[in-house]
């Protein structure tokens, strides 16, 4: 069969009938078939622009086409927006925030999505807005023509007068008798002073010599944030749980619910005196390392509860009503193990130091008091002083491991209790230890408390050995819109940081200066 594969191109006739030319343009395929060039038509142009039919002959014909009057001058980035935008929509995000439109929830959801894609100080989030700095379609897609760095601190007073009616909102579409809550703390160092919110306190960031602010966040079973609220900063975690207990059974309506918290959380000191007795509240907590021992001293926590399971459930007399669930988690222990000795050997290390020092010729260390003074400081900084015997005398000073401590912590690696009130036919063990999961696992900030043992300190579950606690990104978004009644806008976090025509254009002009800054005259704090 011939081959029918030859170029193709723009052929134009021309026939006259009684004095007048008609043109047919058609596109064919030239091809060879028994020493004879044939034609094929594949198609008619003649119905269109002649203008057109000019551009598609040059580029068959390899020539570029005809120089277009239009230019694109500037481009937003809008894949990434309409991702967010598109999901925050589906949630039907924006009739939680406010049932009518208005330029106050647009620009809140401009800094919503604005957070998400590139998190920035309000002033930056504002000049990524406008029209001549813009970095993505944004603005255009929620019409927001102009928008200045001190509406958007308008905008989150707007939100804080709607805080009370969005949780609402919230708690009905999440929230339901007999449900699991999720509540732990989380805190940021502050640099204003204005604010009776800002105290110094525990510095949950690390950020010492700052004043703080707390914050505790409200979740559902799966994590998804219902409210949050702002407390001062040098206030307990222990503390904040009474009014979000208040919260979500007076507020929200909801009679039957089951707290989980983590043990510096839902404390045994608080939970005889706000939770236990009260109908319809459960709990669902840890026990502290040293509570843990006790249990091991007592015989109800024995290796062989894991000879068959990582999972088994005992009762104690000091427990009265509850449920003990114990877990193991062997990938824990292993790396509690790993821990242990290697703060062992840098603590070795630098107490070989003091021995050296007290031992030589030369300006020798002595006095009991000054190589106390220097032991002291070693055996805190990596706090496994509990682990070694020491001896000193005022010329001479001698350790060595006490081996005994060291084995029965390390009989308790990689153990942990689930403390809950809950009965089995509310929750089955495997349940329960989920729900507390969740919680260290990322539906929460997890605190981690410090109780001085190494054995045990905020135990993660099986399966995951080593957790970070995050926010997922709904949770992550819920602080910088709302915020306790106290708290003014200035404390949210935050860092430091086309119309129709014939022929339209877009100009990038300067970036103009944007006013005063907005860490000038305002409270701010820093992530």
């Amino acid at each position: 069969m011939p081959s029918r594969n030859g170029p193709v191109h723009v052929a134009t006739t021309r026939r006259t009938y009684k004095g007048k030319v008609y043109q047919t343009h058609l596109l064919r395929r030239t091809y060879r078939e028994g020493g004879k060039v044939k034609h094929q038509t594949l198609g008619n142009l003649s119905h269109l622009p002649a203008d057109l039919i000019d551009t598609i002959r040059r580029r068959l014909q390899g020539e570029p086409g005809p120089p277009s009057s239009w230019s694109i001058v500037r481009t937003f980035p809008h894949g990434h927006v309409a991702a967010v935008l598109g999901t925050l929509r589906n949630l039907d995000l924006e009739r939680l925030l406010g049932t009518r439109h208005c330029r106050e929830r647009d620009v809140v959801v401009a800094m919503m999505v604005a957070r998400i894609l590139s998190p920035a100080s309000k002033l930056a989030t504002a000049r990524r807005l406008r029209e001549e700095t813009a970095s993505s379609s944004l603005a255009l897609e929620l019409g927001l023509e102009e928008v200045a760095d001190k509406e958007l601190y308008e905008a989150l007073d707007w939100l804080l007068a709607r805080q009370r009616r969005i949780e609402n909102k919230l708690a009905k579409r999440h929230l339901h008798d007999g449900t699991l809550v999720l509540y732990d703390v989380s805190g940021s160092y502050y640099t204003g002073r204005r604010s009776e919110l800002v105290q110094f306190g525990h510095p949950r960031d690390g950020k010492k010599g700052f004043p703080q602010i707390v914050y505790g966040l409200l979740c559902n079973s799966e994590g998804c944030p219902v409210a949050i609220e702002v407390f001062a900063g040098n206030t307990a975690d222990p503390n904040t749980l009474g009014p979000q207990i208040a919260k979500v059974r007076k507020r929200f309506g909801v009679r039957r619910v089951v707290m989980v918290g983590d043990r510096g959380m839902i404390t045994h000191r608080r939970i005889e005196e706000e939770l236990r007795g009260v109908e319809g509240l459960d709990w669902i907590t840890a026990l502290r390392a040293d509570t843990i021992k006790k249990l091991a001293t007592q015989g109800l926590i024995q290796p062989s509860l894991f000879d068959e399971r990582d999972l088994a459930e005992i009762e104690s007399p000091d427990f009265p009503g509850e449920r003990l669930l114990v877990c193991r988690n062997p990938l824990l222990a292993d790396e509690r193990a790993r821990k242990r000795e290697e703060l062992l050997v840098a603590t070795e290390k630098k107490l070989d130091e003091i021995v050296a020092a007290t031992t030589r010729a030369r300006r020798a260390l002595r006095g009991k008091e000054r190589i106390g003074l220097r032991v002291g400081k070693v055996v805190n900084q990596y706090r496994v002083g509990k682990h070694f015997m020491l001896e000193m005398e005022d010329t001479r000073f001698s350790y060595r491991r006490d081996e005994t401590k060291i084995r029965e912590e390390a009989a308790l690696d990689g153990i942990y209790v689930i403390r809950t009130s809950a009965g089995s036919d509310a929750f089955d063990p495997q349940s329960a230890v989920r729900a507390y999961k969740d919680l260290q696992g990322g539906a929460c900030v997890s605190q981690h408390e410090d109780d001085g043992s190494e054995g045990a300190a905020d135990l993660p579950l099986a399966g995951h050995p080593h957790p970070r606690s995050r926010l997922p990104v709904h949770a992550g978004v819920l602080p910088g819109m709302a915020h306790a009644s106290e708290a003014g806008a200035d404390t949210v976090r935050r860092r430091r940081e086309g119309s129709s025509g014939p022929e339209p254009t877009f100009h990038c002009g300067s970036r103009e200066t944007l006013g005063r800054r907005a860490t000038k005259g305002r409270n701010q704090t820093h992530r």
